[in-house]
């Protein structure tokens, strides 16, 4: 029998229309452009604005974009998977609500949270999906609405995270292209370092945790880029070594979009040069589960069919991981 792997065919992109420069960043809290700048990357984010628009109506908005590029008719769709941390509604499920509203009346849908991991984590769990052959068409949704959780007078975070959404569709394919290998980890030490405190089961909201601000983003930075910088060069560097590629081999280097700096040190790591390395950060800031499949509409029509990928990920829990991937178009 010829295997099957799964392969992206299809990509899709929603960024907010309202910027929110490094500049108008200054007139909340005490920063400015170069400290911004020189310490991740980023010189603007996107921010969604609108009574009552959550992360559903980014991931309609990047599916629909997919759906008409590709012209598809998103009742062939069997799965629709969105990637958040940030959903609409604690408990409905945001993903049940896309699938509705593009017109994917014979999918199953639900979220997937692994923070800024989650598009990873979901890559591996579409692969699975398709490989088996139950299934031939599923929709992976990044998406997030970081401005709903971000305390804008914090200056360790407000600076980092923006809005987007970004859509992938992975069908099975005989080629030897697709999803090739993956190495995912986690370590619940992380939740010392990255977490809302407030609005879980383990300490519900009240007026007195919302008066402390205890259901916003809260970072310890030094730490969480110490834990990123090396976790996500090591399981990028596992997949070179295990699948024995080398620099040529690698066409672009696929890396969540959490800070210049730590893209860097992976890149380097791997021995990949600067301009295989996708770059968006300064852009979009830092969008959680959107980044890797907003880097990958942004690069769309310089990927060729055969190129190799390498993405890694790392976000809070603490999850990581990295995948390796050909391209199919």
């Amino acid at each position: 029998m010829t295997k099957i792997t799964a392969a992206i065919t299809a990509v899709g992109k929603y960024v907010p229309e309202y910027v929110l420069t490094n500049k108008e960043l200054e007139s909340y809290v005490d920063t400015n452009d170069e400290w911004i700048t020189t310490r991740t990357g980023i010189k603007e984010r996107r921010i969604l604005k609108g009574e009552g628009l959550g992360t559903s109506y980014m991931a309609i908005k990047a599916s629909e974009d997919l759906i008409s590029k590709k012209n598809l008719d998103p009742k062939e769709i069997d799965l629709v998977i969105v990637a958040t941390a940030t959903p609409d509604l604690p408990v409905a499920s945001t993903a049940a609500y896309v699938a509705t509203e593009i017109g994917a009346t014979n999918a199953f849908a639900y979220d997937l949270q692994a923070a800024c991991s989650s598009f990873l984590y979901g890559m591996s769990t579409v692969t699975s999906y398709i490989e088996s052959g139950r299934y031939k068409k599923v929709l992976l949704i990044g998406a997030d609405k970081m401005s709903s959780i971000i305390d804008y007078t914090d200056r360790a975070t407000c600076i980092i995270f923006g809005d987007g959404a970004g859509a992938a569709l992975f069908e099975p394919n005989t080629e030897g292209l697709g999803f090739q290998d993956e190495y995912l980890r986690s370590d619940g030490i992380g939740r010392d370092f990255l977490r809302i405190e407030a609005g879980g089961s383990q300490m519900p909201a009240t007026k007195q945790t919302v008066e402390e601000g205890k259901h916003f983003v809260y970072q310890e930075g030094k730490t969480v880029f110490k834990y990123a910088v090396s976790n996500m060069a090591d399981v990028a560097e596992k997949m070179l070594v295990r699948n024995n590629l080398t620099e040529p081999d690698i066409q672009w280097l696929v890396a969540h979009q959490a800070n210049k700096r730590i893209i860097e040190a992976t890149a380097k790591r791997v021995g990949v040069s600067a301009e295989k390395v996708m770059m968006n950060i300064h852009r979009y800031g830092n969008t959680t589960s959107a980044t890797l499949p907003l880097l990958l509409a942004d690069y769309e029509n310089k990927l060729k069919k055969g190129d190799n990928l390498i993405f890694a990920a790392f976000g809070g829990g603490f999850t990581w991981g990295a995948a390796y991937l050909k391209w199919a178009y």
